[in-house]
């Protein structure tokens, strides 16, 4: 069995150039990671209107993409520069910035409308240095960002527990920092499709925890996808390539969308490759 990536190295070490690399090149980490984003998105049940989302562990800025195809703003940490020069390389609409979320996170109160994290939260569970604490960086993380969303707001983590006592060390430190909410898990019964997903409430408007997928009579153990994603995008068509004429345009449309001037008027140059010169 091979080892988890947590168990092999610090975060800030594991994600070198090589892995992160992986982000750019491999379709198919690539499409699972956009799957869960917009999952978690789906789980946040943000308003119509555009919010302002905290993205933790945003890595290449795949999750971040999801968000700003949805039309919204957001903020990335992550503690991998590798990660964060792969998101700068791909141009991600969003900020991000270099932070070990263990140390607590250092936004205003009230900041962000919800939170999405995927494959991130696990790591705060390891002691990599001597000094490293994992119930106490979990409390000063959860601390943090209760204190930097709006009351009334969501955060949803995707993370691979461990064990049963890992999860249940997250979950109480969370509620402990003034959380509510709990675990969703989509087809519990299935191997590849199994997904579970830590949401948590900031109070205001009492909300009730989602029900995970795959719960009831469908059996997605018999084609091993996750078919709520491949409904929702039945219709979709293929993302366009990175910095072709239809990238260009549509991220030009989106800074339209969003209220910004800056955004250089479209010609039939636009997209189009310089001859080097000699």
């Amino acid at each position: 069995m091979a080892r988890r990536p947590e168990h092999q190295a610090p975060p800030e070490l594991f994600y070198n150039e090589k892995e992160a690399r992986k982000y750019t090149q491999n379709s198919r980490m690539i499409e699972i990671q956009m799957k869960m984003a917009e999952r978690a998105m789906e789980l946040l049940a943000l308003p119509s209107q555009p919010c302002y989302i905290l993205d933790v562990g945003c890595g290449s800025g795949l999750s971040g993409e999801a968000l700003t195809d949805a039309g919204h703003f957001w903020t990335g940490v992550d503690i991998s520069r590798h990660m964060l020069a792969i998101a700068k390389e791909r141009e991600v609409e969003g900020d991000v910035f270099q932070w070990d979320a263990g140390e607590g996170l250092g936004f205003r109160p009230g900041t962000f409308d919800g939170v999405v994290s995927i494959s991130a939260l696990q790591w705060l569970c390891n002691a990599d240095r001597k000094t490293d604490h994992p119930p106490k960086r979990l409390l000063t993380f959860f601390q943090s960002l209760y204190a930097c969303m709006a009351r009334g707001t969501r955060a949803v983590f995707q993370f691979y527990p461990e064990t049963p006592a890992q999860m249940e060390l997250i979950t109480q430190q969370a509620m402990k920092a003034g959380f509510t909410g709990g675990v969703v898990v989509d087809y519990p019964n299935s191997t590849k499709a199994k997904k579970i997903f830590l949401c948590l409430f900031t109070g205001g408007i009492p909300a009730h925890l989602p029900e995970g997928l795959g719960t009831g009579d469908s059996d997605p153990s018999k084609n091993d996808t996750v078919t709520f994603v491949k409904a929702r995008n039945s219709g979709r068509s293929r993302r366009a390539a990175l910095k072709s004429r239809d990238w260009i345009m549509a991220k030009k449309e989106r800074k339209r969308r969003q209220g910004k001037e800056d955004v250089k008027l479209d010609s039939k140059y636009t997209g189009r490759k310089r001859r080097h010169r000699f």
